[in-house]
């Protein structure tokens, strides 16, 4: 795969202004209810699969 070069007069890099600290707490919270609700779901999910794969065998 080769390098893609830049137009002229076109920039790729994006700056982002910085996270105010309501900003930020509001994102930590999110990924901390996400892990909480949907990882901890799907892990407990796999074990429940394994487990009856196992009474069923």
């Amino acid at each position: 795969m080769g390098h893609i070069k830049e137009p002229k007069g076109v920039d790729f890099v994006i700056a982002s202004d910085p996270l105010t600290d309501k900003a930020r707490q509001e994102m930590s919270e999110f990924i901390r209810n996400y892990k909480n609700n949907v990882i901890i779901k799907k892990a407990k999910l796999r074990t429940d699969t394994k487990q009856s794969k196992l009474v069923h065998a």
